[in-house]
């Protein structure tokens, strides 16, 4: 039976989760409120209206702002830029966070507040996009910020590696000579939060392939690389790269040293279990759905002339419609799948999937999903970035969706519950209306959640009762 948005519950598959993912994720369920009858609510309580309308909490939490596109100001002089989206953690020697983040911003959006184009780390100089580090003490208190990469454009996700460094993705197809761009895009770079000579004259991963990324994760043991394409008409696919075997063990300075036609690249196709091949993931409507995989070499992963997606038949790959966030744990990938509809998508449409690829058996099962209600517009949908506790007991994810935006949390058992709810609404250009949160993530010691909302750029440090 599928559920509501508000109603919605995991039902049997949550449990047995201990996905250590960026920045060592820390508790995100561990108390539940007391309530009527001996019971206990889900997370935290509800939510309080901010006095200053910007981030509601549950009681006991409280935040900071760390960065904030305009306002703060970049160790170069510059202002922060905007659009933050997917980000990641790292230890900072003395104690604290160091924190990479994106800045989806492309030549289209005539950025106020662009990344600057710093000599030495610019890959292409029209191109506004790009990464920001920044650095806080063990109380959250900002101490710097530096550019680690420019002239890129869309930078939406991307995913941490096994190496502690950073994947940057551009959501892009966008070619030289399309909207003054010197260089093509669509490719994915690698960001060293610590080493800032180690980011210097930019390199494409060409062997990734050139197409409209979204996130990326890294299986620590074999150095295989999974991706997430953001695409439609036709719809994404998901994708795995295989290094060669004189790149492996992968670490640092291995991807950048990867020629562009090294490795394979492969789309995923699956299966249902009697062997009917699956053309898209929205034909799946039941928690519990196992889909076996094949894998699909591409044919011109620089997608010279045509799209990698439109390289291969529906009859070929399994494709799916909003192919976001994806992060490793547990031994296998976890990835969401946004959202589908009937104008887009050949299966039941939906308000959200989140599946996990499990490499050892070569399958995919449906872990969560959220039934399309098109006149309820109160309850969480459209999950995009993901975060998996690594204490085994829930997710967070970031919503994406209708209406107002939150973060939202998931318990083993199934039962959702608002971790934070965004408030800003300026009627600017910058924040026109409710933005989505991005890029949620744990500091190293679990104290403290970072996240993003997009519009007009904020990234918040949010403490609280974890583990109370």
């Amino acid at each position: 039976m599928d559920l509501s948005r508000r109603q919605f519950v995991q039902r049997s598959l949550l449990s047995g989760i201990g996905i250590a993912l960026v920045g060592n994720v820390g508790a995100v369920a561990a108390a539940a409120p007391a309530v009527a009858g001996g019971g206990t609510a889900p997370g935290y309580g509800p939510l309080i209206p901010d006095p200053r309308g910007l981030l509601s909490l549950p009681e006991g939490f409280s935040y900071k702002i760390i960065t904030e596109a305009g306002k703060t100001v970049l160790e170069s002089g510059e202002p922060t830029p905007q659009k933050h989206d997917g980000m990641a953690t790292f230890e900072r020697p003395g104690g604290g966070s160091v924190i990479v983040y994106n800045h989806e911003i492309n030549v289209g959006h005539d950025a106020e507040f662009p990344v600057p184009r710093i000599d030495g780390l610019t890959y292409d100089p029209v191109a506004p996009g790009g990464c920001t580090v920044v650095e806080v003490d063990a109380e959250g208190n900002r101490i710097s910020e530096h550019v680690a990469l420019a002239g890129t454009s869309t930078n939406c996700a991307g995913g941490r590696t096994p190496w502690n460094t950073w994947l940057s993705c551009e959501e892009t197809e966008a070619r030289a000579g399309e909207d003054g761009h010197e260089r093509d895009h669509g490719f994915t770079f690698e960001v060293d939060p610590h080493d800032r000579e180690a980011n210097r004259d930019p390199k494409p991963i060409k062997a990734l392939g050139r197409f409209s990324h979204e996130a990326a994760v890294v299986d620590p043991d074999t150095g295989h690389i999974y991706q997430t394409e953001d695409a439609s008409g036709p719809n994404g696919l998901f994708y795995r790269f295989t290094p060669p075997a004189s790149a492996l063990p992968l670490g640092p300075g291995a991807l950048r040293a990867l020629g562009d036609d090294d490795g394979v690249l492969e789309a995923m196709k699956a299966s249902d279990e009697s062997g009917r091949h699956v053309d898209d993931l929205s034909r799946a409507t039941e928690v519990g759905t196992t889909y076996a995989l094949t894998w699909v070499a591409v044919p011109d992963r620089a997608a010279a002339s045509t799209s990698i997606r439109e390289q291969v038949g529906d009859d070929e790959i399994t494709r799916g419609r909003k192919l976001e966030g994806a992060w490793w744990g547990d031994g296998g990938a976890y990835f969401v799948c946004s959202y589908a509809r009937i104008e887009d998508s050949p299966g039941t449409p939906h308000d959200g999937q989140v599946w996990f690829y499990d490499p050892r058996e070569q399958t995919i099962e449906l872990k969560l999903r959220f039934e399309y209600d098109q006149d309820d517009a109160t309850g969480f949908d459209g999950p995009d970035n993901i975060t998996v506790s690594s204490r085994g007991n829930g997710l967070i994810l970031a919503e994406d969706g209708d209406g107002q935006q939150h973060l939202f949390g998931v318990t083993t058992d199934g039962q959702t519950y608002p971790l934070a709810r965004n408030e800003i609404n300026t009627g600017t250009d910058l924040a026109p209306e409710f933005s989505e949160f991005c890029g949620p993530v744990f500091s190293p010691d679990g104290s403290t959640l970072f996240a993003n909302v997009q519009n007009p750029g904020v990234l918040y440090a949010i403490t609280g009762p974890w583990d109370s």
